[in-house]
């Protein structure tokens, strides 16, 4: 037994030696080939929450992506990184299979549908046809109500479809105009597709059946249940028939409105016989997960591809392959900040009185429209109010938009008009307020038509340490721990201190109030993507125990 011990001892001793003059990793850090790009962002994380919080403390262009990993239970864990950066790894198809766009809350966002319909449940049913109706009559929406001319060229058609199930993915390419939101983006979809509602109410005796992942509501989140009133039927219809009255006033005399007979190949049967619509009006939700393009489903082998009645050709690129402009077009929130862009909304808290939704472009500016309006960082508004409330001028922000992909804040700003670059207030065009969120600073832009042409932006200017967004955050973080502190013996006296959390600024119900994931989450932070291919993420197939070679640019080290 003394020889055992002692012979184990000896083979301890020798493995802390190997480990002494080869130290076990760090925290893995993915990068490129240096002849492509330089090292960058990528970092795995357990809660959507503390993704996003990591991406309000970058500096670099990064975004949210999920990406399945456990089969069954719907699981994700999230990855912030670079367009580029998941480009690299994600176009040989060999490993992120299962990926998702997360489309951030209050961003600008593209036009975009998700259409599906059970085959065997609809047998006399032409998926293709039916997209191109549906493109042609969003199409005439677009141009009736905001004076937006596409076609069908100006869709991004993507086709995952089965023998079992009709599949697509259409993404609107507008040239310079894009929706506030996707909370505005369902808003318009939902608003244009109601006379298809009052069709199947009409048919099922003014009961709207529950559908399966297709509730469809005018103006809630929420799906419509059976047994809906009377008395909210026709409050819809009306709200409809205002809307095509709208519409032709927009058009003008003798317009051709397309009528709720017209939209009956938008409605469907599921595998149950139930009626329902062939545009899923559930997928405007906030910060949505949209499958990116050549994904599956995890389980599934059927990924998102260029469908073959696709119209919409990327513009060809010397320095980018026709793929990354393919995979680059099918981001929904990939849009840009330009003087140029329209920004579209389609608000229902507006004129509800009058029984219709507002429709509105931002180009040109019209002052008093909306009025001013939260974004999601009031500290920073109350900053630019007080930039244009000074010389006995009370200026207001007339509107907001948030461009992720910069971390941008656009304020639209009325009756304060002064414009740095002619040194004194435009008669009447309006001025707008940037905050550069990455570079912590702002700058004055014009909607005047010569400060437009000279592309004139004013210099530089640093956003006060209350309005950062390092300080809000440690604001954050040192009120959760201060909370924590103050609750941890009445409310759990074996609760760990606010000090073994991870970095990212996470409240308890974020975690599921769980003692175990704050452990587990703290022991795997430094190894969180040797994890993520032990459960699945990035393997090559499943008989692989190791890392894929191009995954490995550097050995393990402490």
């Amino acid at each position: 037994m003394k020889r055992k011990w002692e012979a184990k001892l000896k083979q301890i001793e020798e493995r802390a030696s190997q480990y002494e003059r080869k130290p076990l990793s760090s925290v893995y850090r993915p990068r490129l080939s240096k002849l492509e790009e330089p090292p960058s962002i990528w970092k795995l994380f357990h809660r959507q929450t503390q993704a996003f919080n990591f991406v309000k403390s970058c500096t670099e262009d990064v975004h949210v992506f999920a990406l399945e990993y456990k089969v069954g239970d719907g699981q994700r864990i999230y990855l912030v990184t670079t367009y580029a950066q998941l480009w690299f790894y994600y176009k040989s198809r060999k490993n992120l299979l299962h990926c998702y766009e997360v489309i951030p809350e209050n961003a600008v966002c593209k036009l975009y549908f998700d259409l599906e319909f059970n085959k065997l449940a609809n047998p006399g049913a032409d998926g293709e046809k039916m997209v191109a109706l549906l493109i042609e009559y969003v199409c005439k929406a677009l141009q009736e109500l905001y004076r937006v001319n596409c076609s069908a060229e100006d869709v991004f058609n993507l086709d995952s479809s089965t023998d079992e199930k009709f599949s697509r993915h259409l993404i609107f390419q507008l040239h310079d105009v894009a929706f506030k939101d996707n909370i505005h983006v369902g808003n318009f979809v939902r608003k244009i597709l109601q006379p298809a509602f009052h069709l199947i109410a009409s048919e099922e005796d003014n009961r709207i059946p529950e559908t399966t992942g297709h509730g469809f509501s005018h103006f809630s989140e929420t799906p419509v249940k059976q047994g809906i009133s009377m008395s909210r039927v026709s409050a819809d219809k009306a709200m409809g028939e205002n809307w095509i009255l709208n519409s032709q006033r927009l058009e003008g005399p003798g317009s051709a409105r397309q009528s709720s007979s017209d939209l009956s190949f938008l409605v469907v049967k599921n595998s149950r016989g139930e009626k329902h619509l062939f545009v899923d009006t559930g997928v405007y939700t906030r910060n949505r997960n949209f499958r990116l393009y050549k994904s599956s489903k995890i389980g599934k082998h059927v990924a998102l591809e260029v469908a073959e009645d696709n119209k919409f050709f990327p513009k060809k690129s010397e320095n980018v392959s026709e793929e990354s402009q393919y995979f680059l077009s099918s981001l929904v929130s990939n849009v840009r900040f330009s003087d140029t862009l329209r920004i579209l909304t389609c608000d229902t808290s507006q004129n509800k009185q009058k029984g219709v939704e507002y429709f509105n472009s931002t180009s040109p500016p019209v002052e008093n429209l909306e009025g001013f309006q939260c974004s999601p960082y009031p500290e920073i508004d109350q900053f630019v109010l007080s930039l244009v409330n000074k010389n006995g001028i009370k200026g207001e922000i007339r509107r907001w938009n948030y461009f992720f992909p910069e971390e941008l804040l656009v304020y639209d700003i009325c009756k304060y008009r002064w414009c740095e670059n002619v040194g004194r207030a435009h008669k009447s065009n309006n001025i707008m307020i940037l905050v550069d969120l990455k570079n912590e600073v702002w700058y004055q832009k014009c909607h005047d038509p010569v400060c437009k042409a000279e592309n004139f932006k004013s210099n530089c200017f640093p956003l006060p340490a209350e309005a950062c967004l390092l300080f809000l955050l440690k604001e954050e973080e040192d009120f959760i721990k201060q909370d924590e502190t103050m609750n941890s013996e009445t409310k759990n006296p074996h609760k760990p201190s606010s000090s073994t959390l991870s970095s990212g600024i996470i409240s308890d119900a974020d975690w599921d109030n769980g003692i175990d994931d704050t452990y587990f989450l703290e022991a795997t932070e430094d190894v969180e993507l040797a994890e993520a291919v032990e459960n699945g993420v990035l393997s090559y197939d499943s008989g692989m125990d190791e890392i894929p070679d191009e995954l490995i640019t550097e050995v393990l080290q402490d």
